[in-house]
């Protein structure tokens, strides 16, 4: 059933896409998911590089990057390609750290080094971080991007960091307890948190 609508919902694109008409095209793909609209991207890329190019501009910047993340090397190649060093700047900084890395994995040289000139210094750190780790270890596969909170925090405190910091994480279910020095004391769940005592302290 969901294969058949998204051949539906494709002919639909491709029809607004050949005839031009823009507009409602942005709209159908904002109703759309980034795992349908990279597909899309990646049938368009092999037979017109420009339409592809066409459709991924009509994206808002933070969908842009999304759909960006879900790609396969050979089209993020053609995008970065075909985009300016700010907005690549932009997708490199709206993309989760291990999304980054990934790519950088795929990418060519000096694609590579365009994309780390265009990140913030903090980013590029972090990629680098990253990439000094072996294969298939626990450091290449895991998130820098996560919630931590105090023990000292109550937990109307700490939901209140959640909702403050957590929209930039890649995840929020689990919270990391750290010391004033950035070492894990413990772990918490947003489940234990909300059927919790707004008072209750997290240690």
């Amino acid at each position: 059933m969901e294969e058949r609508n998204y051949e539906q919902r494709r002919e639909k694109l491709l029809e607004l896409l050949n005839s031009r008409k823009l507009k409602a095209l942005q709209q159908e793909l904002e109703d759309m998911n980034e795992f349908d609209i990279a597909e899309f991207l990646t049938e368009l890329g092999e037979d017109d590089a420009l339409k592809m190019m066409t459709v991924f501009r009509l994206l808002s910047k933070e969908r842009g990057a999304e759909v960006f993340a879900e790609l396969d090397a050979p089209e993020q190649q053609e995008i970065i390609n075909s985009i300016t060093d700010k907005e690549l700047g932009y997708i490199v900084e709206d993309m989760y750290v291990d999304d980054a890395v990934d790519m950088m994995e795929e990418l060519p040289a000096n694609i590579v080094k365009r994309v780390m000139r265009t990140a913030t210094p903090e980013t590029r750190a972090l990629i680098n971080q990253y990439l000094k780790y072996p294969d298939n270890s626990v450091g290449s596969i895991m998130t820098a991007e996560f919630v931590d909170l105090k023990k000292y925090m109550n937990v109307r405190e700490s939901i209140a960091r959640i909702r403050r910091v957590g929209e930039d994480k890649e995840t929020i279910y689990v919270c990391y307890v750290t010391n004033s020095h950035r070492k894990l004391e413990g772990v918490v769940t947003v489940k234990e948190l909300l059927l919790s005592d707004d008072e209750a302290v997290i240690e």
